[in-house]
């Protein structure tokens, strides 16, 4: 009997050290292809993520819309992979997963999603933020999204940075106090700004049946929704002597103020502006205009889009951010360009798009964007989006700035002696040289290109 056991023993041992022949390291030892469940796609010439396909003009994968699953193959070279995956990362970043041939060097990430930035979860509304702690590339400007349902209220308060806000959806009163002593009040809808400069103290409270939400931008990437300077977190911490010689009152008038700061939270349904408009012989309006209806403006329709520009000239107040709003139809191209004069914030609001951003010395990538997605590319350096989607791309420019400047690479080499730009790009090629030339002569701008089909 200790015989036979002693001989199933061994027969356990050797066939423990078998290698198992459907394990994917065998199946490749043996030469044998891997199954589905692998990775392992048949070949076929439509998908460019396989061995076989090619293109050298490395053009633009939709893997959301097209159902795909990139895998790291271009023009025969890469592999499968074997292990671990997240499909969903890799469909929204095609172009991480097999970036294009012209990539190169090694800039740090100018991506993120908000989808990755922690929520504060508050009565009636929530916020998040984009600042150079979670996007380390994020330095010039800082971004919040906030949420406020019908009635509840962004308390009052103020920042050491200025504030621009950009209504997504809904309905939303803002409120403020200028330099001067005059208040302002305004009802907004999606597509309206408000810019309040440093230390203007005001408020936001969600209108409608809906409520609001809406982007927030500060000009200075280091900002902290945290570090707001609000109304009761400053009196939680005055005495109440103090606060009752202030306001000329008796200090048990004040025995009942909030012992924290309130932040956001549900408040009364509001009146009509003239109905809530404060009155007296020593209140005045603001003689300042700090909002401003930026998709009520006259588009520059372009071949492949519309684009809406506000900044100081425009809108007056609003001295450090200027933006742009961009609708980019399917298949077009924000034309290849550059910022002089800021670091680009781009926010994503629709669409999928991939933009390569080129920073010299041969460096060069290429990343992917989805709605709620922040994009940054520092200033100068060259750049394009593109819409790789079956929908418009709606999107926002948004820069640490009193005017928007940019600077089109179109307009730049039609403006430019043509021999002197035919021999730098040309000199081998006589017959795509005049082809080139008739393209770029007496240059118009196109900032959304619709590409060879609108020619």
């Amino acid at each position: 009997m200790r015989f036979t056991g002693s001989l199933l023993a061994l027969g356990i041992a050797l066939v423990s050290a078998v290698p198992l022949q459907d394990s994917p390291r065998q199946r490749l030892l043996d030469g044998k292809p891997l199954p589905s469940k692998y990775r392992t796609r048949s070949v076929n010439i439509t998908n460019p993520y396989t061995p076989s396909y090619r293109d050298p003009y490395d053009t633009a994968v939709d893997s959301v819309g097209e159902g795909l699953d990139p895998l790291p193959f271009r023009n025969g070279k890469g592999a499968t992979v074997l292990g671990p995956w997240n499909k969903d990362r890799s469909r929204q970043d095609p172009d991480l997963v097999r970036p294009p041939s012209t990539d190169h060097g090694t800039l740090p990430s100018l991506r993120w999603s908000f989808a990755d930035s922690h929520i504060r979860i508050e009565e009636g509304g929530w916020t998040r933020q984009t600042t150079v702690r979670e996007l380390p590339t994020s330095v010039e400007l800082a971004g919040v999204n906030m949420r406020l349902e019908k009635g509840v209220i962004r308390e009052l308060h103020w920042h050491k940075e200025a504030e621009w806000g950009y209504v997504l959806e809904g309905n939303v009163r803002v409120t403020a106090l200028d330099y001067e002593g005059g208040n302002f009040i305004d009802d907004l809808e999606k597509g309206d700004l408000w810019y309040f400069p440093s230390g203007i103290p005001h408020s936001l409270q969600g209108l409608g049946d809906n409520g609001t939400e809406f982007l927030l931008i500060f000009d200075d990437g280091s900002f902290s929704e945290e570090s707001t300077f609000l109304v009761t977190d400053w009196l939680a911490h005055t005495p109440k002597s103090v606060i009752a010689k202030n306001f000329h009152l008796a200090p048990e008038i004040f025995a009942h103020l909030p012992e924290k700061e309130k932040y956001i939270f549900q408040g009364s349904q509001p009146g009509s502006i003239d109905q809530e408009r404060p009155e007296g012989n020593n209140v005045k309006k603001s003689k300042y205009q700090f909002t401003h209806k930026m998709l009520a403006q006259d588009p520059k329709i372009t071949s492949g889009g519309e684009v809406r520009i506000t900044d100081s000239k425009n809108f007056p107040v609003s001295k450090t951010v200027a933006a742009a709003h961009l609708i980019i139809e399917p298949g077009a191209l924000r034309e290849m360009h550059w910022h002089p004069n800021a670091d680009e914030w781009s926010f994503f609001i629709s669409g999928r798009a991939r933009v390569t951003v080129f920073a010299s010395q041969g460096n060069a990538r290429t990343f992917n964007y989805m709605p709620g997605d922040v994009g940054i590319v520092p200033r100068n350096m060259g750049h394009f989006v593109e819409n790789i989607g079956d929908e418009p791309l709606v999107m926002l420019e948004i820069f640490r700035a009193d005017e928007f400047l940019d600077i089109s690479l179109f307009q730049w080499l039609g403006e430019t002696p043509q021999r002197q730009v035919a021999d730098t790009l040309f000199s081998d090629d006589k017959e795509a040289r005049q082809k080139f030339l008739d393209a770029i002569k007496d240059p118009k701008r196109d900032e959304v290109s619709k590409g060879p089909e609108a020619q």
